[in-house]
């Protein structure tokens, strides 16, 4: 390992990288913002949402809940 952190093959990466890809996939994961916020010591709302990444998957996700809801809607009223 070398003055940087680095070891063979880890050139170029760096700590930052590390903590970003953490916690964008802790938000991909579900994450609440609040927790994120409390996971990067950050008070401020905005840093969080940084890792809050627009996806598909995400939209999948949501559209599916949201049609869940629905159908749950629709059994109790029948």
């Amino acid at each position: 390992m070398d003055s940087h952190g680095h070891e063979d093959g880890a050139q170029g990466l760096h700590f930052h990288d590390l903590r970003h890809a953490g916690n964008t996939w802790a938000a991909q994961a579900g994450t609440s913002t609040r927790d994120l916020m409390t996971r990067m010591g950050h008070d401020d709302m905005r840093a969080a949402l940084i890792y809050q990444h627009a996806s598909k998957e995400a939209d999948q996700a949501i559209a599916e809940r949201l049609s869940a809801c629905v159908d749950s809607y629709r059994e109790a009223q029948r």
